[in-house]
């Protein structure tokens, strides 16, 4: 039993989405799908924001790092899934399973912190619009992104190094389509509690201080447009933070949905389906949310595809 204990683990078997052959090749047109609109979005948000002159606000910053943030971890968690559907067995060597969960927990944490930030620049736009430029200076804006892409960088390091500085009991299957905390610490031999801790002590933060930004900013936003005596500019306050609202539900609700529902109740597969919604599905919404309901970003989308109809027809 002690060697068994001490077997040293070169690989991890993802056990993927499902088993049943019949879904293999349906579920895995459908995820490339998702996956290649989802890199095309956010590469061309990226794009987008970062050389129409139109598009070169504090906005339009903190949506470049959005779409930044999206395409990271949808592309940590993705080709490697899809490979699930194509091969008997898919694995993932020790290393390059430590390192999708570094790059997953980095970016993850990012998006909570980036939708803050954008809920408090909305915030500034409706309720101090006069001290707007100030308030958001191009240096306060690098602050809001570099400090916990810091913190999320450090935060990701440590969970990793942690789990995997720990023994694993020689058995190997992952049972998830990537290498993520819970289904690693199931795996584990040594006493999980200080990592457990450590993870849990970092999620509820991460969740709650950016939560409660995300909460105050609007409740602040919602007085200010009721103190408002024009249903004009009601509306033009609504509509200037309709698609970040609509984004921080969906992200926002599915977490909430996956990590606050009680232990006993959840399933493998409910996990699954609430992993899938925000490391594939959101990343693909996100954009096209605010390319659908952004005037800005529909008329810059215009104007560059004019100006390539122009230089290649």
């Amino acid at each position: 039993m002690e060697n068994h204990n001490l077997t040293v683990v070169n690989e991890f078997i993802l056990v993927g989405i499902t088993d049943i052959p019949e879904l293999q090749a349906p579920l895995f047109a459908l995820f490339l799908m998702i996956y290649v609109i989802s890199v095309m979005g956010n590469l061309g948000m990226i794009i987008l924001t970062k050389l129409d002159s139109r598009l070169q606000t504090p906005m339009y910053f903190f949506l470049r790092h959005l779409a930044l943030t999206d395409l990271g971890y949808s592309t940590a968690v993705g080709p490697k899934m899809l490979i699930n559907f194509v091969v008997d067995k898919n694995t993932i060597s020790y290393y390059f399973c430590a390192a999708q969960l570094a790059f997953f927990l980095v970016f993850i944490g990012n998006e909570l912190f980036i939708l803050s930030a954008m809920s408090y620049d909305r915030y500034v736009a409706i309720c101090n619009p006069l001290l707007y430029t100030v308030i958001m200076s191009e240096r306060v804006c690098q602050m809001l992104v570099a400090i916990p892409c810091l913190y999320c960088t450090f935060i990701s390091l440590l969970v990793t190094l942690k789990i995997f500085t720990l023994s694993f009991c020689g058995y190997n299957v992952i049972s998830h389509f990537y290498c993520d905390c819970l289904p690693l610490l199931r795996l584990l031999c040594s006493n999980t509690y200080e990592v457990e801790l450590i993870i849990s002590i970092f999620a509820a933060f991460d969740l709650i201080s950016s939560l409660l930004i995300v909460l105050v900013s609007y409740l602040l936003i919602l007085l200010a447009i009721l103190r408002m005596n024009s249903a004009e500019g009601r509306h033009k306050a609504f509509s200037t933070c309709g698609a970040h609202l609509m984004v921080v539900l969906v992200f926002y609700g599915t977490l909430l949905f996956m990590y606050v529902q009680p232990k006993s109740s959840q399933s493998s597969d409910t996990d699954k389906v609430a992993s899938i919604f925000y490391t594939l599905v959101i990343p693909m919404l996100n954009p096209l949310i605010y390319s659908l309901r952004n005037k800005d970003v529909k008329y810059a989308l215009q104007r560059t595809w004019k100006y390539l109809c122009n230089i290649f027809l």
